[in-house]
Order: structure tokens, then sequence, then C-alpha cells
């Protein structure tokens, strides 16, 4: 049985080694990408199960790759999940927990919270 990937995009390399800890730790396969044009690259490439994005990133930021990656035929199925800072904990839920479509968890997140998240995207695609 192969390990579901994720394809995690932070231009923090703090944020995205912790992430790719936590996420190896718990079975998963993990590539990271610090920018948007790499996660493009990636993401076509790597065909991951999940894209980790983050919003606010120099040149592309995640909304760009996010739409960019939903116009694309080879990735357009890739469920994507937004980490961000741009809104607080409190917002998740008056948003309904989306932006432009996409699933979001503000950080500073909960890891159970973003597990469970990411097996019922998983699951659900």
């Amino acid at each position: 049985m192969s390990k579901n990937k994720i394809l995690v995009v932070d231009d923090e390399e703090d944020m995205l080694d912790l992430l790719e800890l936590r996420l190896a730790a718990n079975g998963y396969s993990v590539v990271t990408a610090n920018n948007g044009k790499d996660a493009i690259r990636l993401a076509k490439e790597e065909h991951p199960n999940l894209i980790l994005l983050d919003i606010m990133m120099p040149g592309m930021d995640g909304s760009e790759v996010a739409g960019i990656l939903k116009n694309d035929p080879e990735t357009k199925n890739i469920p994507v999940v937004f980490l961000t800072c741009l809104y607080a904990k409190d917002e998740e839920k008056k948003r309904g927990h989306t932006i432009h479509g996409n699933f979001f968890i503000a950080k500073p997140f909960d890891q159970n919270e973003l597990l469970a998240e990411i097996k019922k995207q998983i699951a659900g695609s």
C-alpha cells in the first residue's frame, strides 16, 4: 500500500520543516516547495493526493497558484487546503472554512484539526 503524498507549499522554511515532520510522522509522503512556481511544477510531476498551500507568498500568492492548478486538467482534481494567517481562528467558521472554494485553516493551526481535515479531503477526492 503506497503512502498518500502531500505537497506542502510555504515561503517560511520553519513552517515547511514543521509540517514535513508532522505529516511524515503520521504516515504521509511529503514534498515541499517554497514558492508558487515550484508548487505548480511539483504538482504536475509528483501528482500529490493533497496540497497544503500558504496564501501569502512573495511573487505568486497561493490564490493564484490554486487558480492555475484548478484550471489545468492534470491538476484540477487535487484537493487544496489553504493554511493562512490572513484570518483569525474565529473567522474560520464565519467564512465557512472556505476561501475561493478551497478549505482553509488559520495559522497557528491545531495539529489534530489539520490531520483530520487532510484525511477528510483525501477521502473525498
